[in-house]
């Protein structure tokens, strides 16, 4: 798999090199192998005929105007580039001296033929041309380009029985070495985008032809990397592009496979970026490319007032409706859990600390474990209360993560089962407490068993603010640690204290009291 191919694509590749026919199975796909190769080599011929006029007086303005655009004679050659003159230069080539029918030019989607009658036409005139290749590479259609102001801007040929617009990625048999080596592939906009980027040195880019990412494209990107890149534009229309790639891929997701996207500044193409800043600020872009996760969270959020209950509902039913499209039923339970931790992050930020108040708590809870001389039994049923409390409302373990877990300790009898039930209520904040109960049983009764009565309190005790009262507990928890931690200062001076040490007790003392005076601000 050096080249990055399947093992099918390299049997097929293999037979090409060797002109060996593999195999059809029904007389159908027999015919179909037979007329397929025959327009394979009527678009191949058309791309040798464009690659000549572009080197040619008539293709004089579009070599100037590829050349302007920052190409060079190697990324013009490797991607076979040429020059659609105008009139009917094709058909008169190809179809007069060439001996081609023009059956077979109508069929490859190089000739067109009026409804009403009138004389066929080729379908490209006065383009700069770019050749389109199946994933083996063989050329399958052409995407054209005006230098000027007339007609469409980019124009594809129409479908045939070798192309199918929504199916394929330009540049895709060029890239595939790079995707193999980088380990991933980038989707770009254009043609242009594709070969500047190539030139560049990032060879691992493709672009879908002028439509948004479909279906198939997704699934033959996965086929090459578990997470591909989408690069857009910053402005409006980027982001309603990124936002359909997204909606388009949902569907889709599988366990390891997923998007990331990726953001250029507003105004400006990867073929500007890299011209006037370089492959490195490129690659850059590509290196802080977000995931699928946090775009969908982000356009949930866009245009959103959050300042009333109905509207904050109405986030959560859309979350969950976006969230429902998700077919792997692995990846949307994960993703419901992540959404809805981030919902509750939202709808409940961190509370500011309140001055030298909250820093004598903090303090506090750490001489529940760390003052010296202190009774062991003590320091466990302080931990019983607060956790037992806890766990009968979920929410404010979550909201108090830390200050609960410095209380218990690293390895203190209840910090597993802190642990745990942080661990488990991650996705889901909002959990019953008889959920998280029941799941932390079997592994934790022991420990569940030594809070059995401040269970039994908690379910006879009517408690209307859990906030409140939870600051309460600690604010008891926090005073009467202080008070212990006095008391041992004071034994610890009694008998044949320096007069240094006196004066390090006096300052500890006074610091202690300084601290008892905060926390009951």
């Amino acid at each position: 798999r050096a080249s990055g191919l399947s093992f099918v694509e390299a049997v097929e590749k293999l037979a090409a090199e060797a002109n060996l026919e593999i195999p059809q199975s029904t007389p159908a796909e027999r015919e179909l192998a037979k007329r397929q190769a025959s327009l394979h080599e009527v678009v191949e011929t058309a791309a040798v005929f464009f690659e000549r006029q572009l080197r040619l007086p008539a293709g004089r303005e579009a070599l100037d105007y590829l050349r302007r655009r920052g190409l060079d004679d190697n990324a013009i050659t490797r991607y076979r580039l040429g020059y659609a003159p105008a009139g009917n230069a094709l058909k008169a080539a190809l179809g007069g001296q060439g001996g081609i029918p023009i059956e077979s030019l109508v069929a490859a989607g190089l000739v067109g033929t009026p409804d009403d009658g009138r004389a066929p036409y080729d379908t490209f005139r006065d383009r700069v041309m770019f050749p389109i290749g199946d994933h083996r590479g063989r050329l399958i259609a052409f995407g054209g380009r005006v230098m000027g102001d007339k007609g469409p801007k980019y124009l594809n040929s129409p479908d045939t029985p070798l192309f199918q617009k929504g199916e394929v990625l330009y540049g895709l048999a060029q890239a595939r070495a790079a995707v193999y080596e980088k380990g991933t592939i980038v989707v770009v906009e254009g043609y242009m985008d594709v070969i500047a980027l190539a030139q560049a040195g990032l060879a691992n880019a493709v672009a879908p032809l002028g439509t948004a990412l479909t279906e198939s494209q997704i699934e033959a990107l996965w086929r090459l990397a578990p997470e591909p890149i989408l690069c857009f534009d910053g402005d409006a229309a980027g982001q309603r592009a990124a936002r359909r790639a997204a909606e388009r891929a949902l569907p889709l997701l599988k366990a390891g496979l997923s998007l990331r996207f990726a953001v250029l500044p507003p105004g400006c193409d990867p073929d500007e970026l890299v011209r006037t800043q370089g492959a490195r600020a490129m690659a850059d872009i590509f290196d802080g490319a977000e995931s699928l996760f946090e775009v969908v969270w982000r356009h949930a959020l866009d245009g959103r007032s959050l300042d009333t209950p109905e509207r904050r509902a109405a986030l959560t039913q859309d979350i969950e409706t976006t969230v429902s499209r998700i077919a792997d039923t692995t990846v949307q339970y994960h993703y419901r859990r992540f959404l809805r931790d981030r919902l509750w992050q939202l709808f409940n930020p961190p509370r500011q600390p309140r001055g030298s108040r909250q820093a004598g708590r903090s303090a506090a809870v750490a001489l529940v474990n760390l003052r010296p001389g202190a009774k062991r039994l003590e320091d466990e049923y302080a931990q019983r209360v607060i956790v037992a409390f806890v766990l009968k409302y979920p929410g404010l373990l979550v909201q108090h993560v830390e200050e609960i877990t410095a209380m218990v300790g690293g390895t203190g009898p209840f910090a597993r089962l802190v642990e745990s039930a942080t661990e488990f209520l991650s996705g889901e904040p909002e959990m019953p407490s008889e959920i998280l109960l029941a799941h932390l049983n079997t592994p934790f009764a022991p420990e569940l068993g030594q809070m059995q009565s401040q269970f039994e309190a908690l379910a006879l005790k009517r408690v209307p603010d859990p906030e409140a009262e939870f600051q309460e507990i600690m604010d008891k928890i926090h005073a009467q640690a202080i008070s212990l931690e006095l008391k041992s200062l004071h034994r610890s001076m009694v008998n044949n204290a320096t007069e240094e040490e006196m004066r390090s007790y006096l300052a500890q003392r006074n610091a202690l009291v300084r601290e008892t005076k905060d926390g009951g601000e």
